[in-house]
């Protein structure tokens, strides 16, 4: 059984071990380095209306996260997107779960609409954000990120 709720600064630790699973098998996320348990308790209280939640199974263990915050250059009604899952625990409700209840945080949170910026390459991150009901509205082409590797990017909406 999965369960969603916010996240808390007890989760970052666990939050940053998912995630270098994630980083150190490549191919699903921009982000290229590891990160400490400091860099997520940073990025969760960067922004006071980021919205950041966890999936947990019954023994309490994270199967996955979820955060919102405001995008710097859409502007404030718009939330940028980001959805990790532990590392072959896809397809078990994980993302769904967590979508539904960020989704719900945003709008009350008064977002108009939520932006993700998915790796071209990542077919798995693709068809998660169409599944969710997020449609392709641009693309980002030659993305260079902190590795000096080159990506495009996806670009899709979901309107609130």
């Amino acid at each position: 059984m999965i369960t969603v709720r916010r996240a808390g600064p007890l989760d970052a630790r666990p939050m940053a071990e998912l995630l270098n699973e994630v980083i150190a098998i490549g191919g699903t996320t921009a982000i290229t380095e590891p990160v400490t348990r400091e860099d997520l308790l940073n990025w969760m209280e960067a922004d006071p209306r980021s919205i950041w939640h966890v999936a947990e199974d019954a023994a309490g263990q994270i199967m996955g996260f979820q955060w919102v915050d405001p995008h710097l250059k859409l502007g404030e009604t718009v939330a940028q997107i980001a959805s990790f899952a532990r590392v072959g625990k896809t397809g078990l409700g994980i993302g769904s779960k967590l979508f539904d209840a960020t989704k719900r945080a945003a709008r009350t949170a008064g977002y108009a609409w939520i932006n993700a910026e998915i790796r071209a390459d990542n077919e798995g991150g693709l068809i998660y954000y169409q599944s969710r009901g997020f449609e392709d509205y641009g693309r980002i082409e030659g993305y260079v990120m902190s590795n000096g590797q080159v990506v495009d990017k996806v670009l899709k909406r979901y309107d609130l």
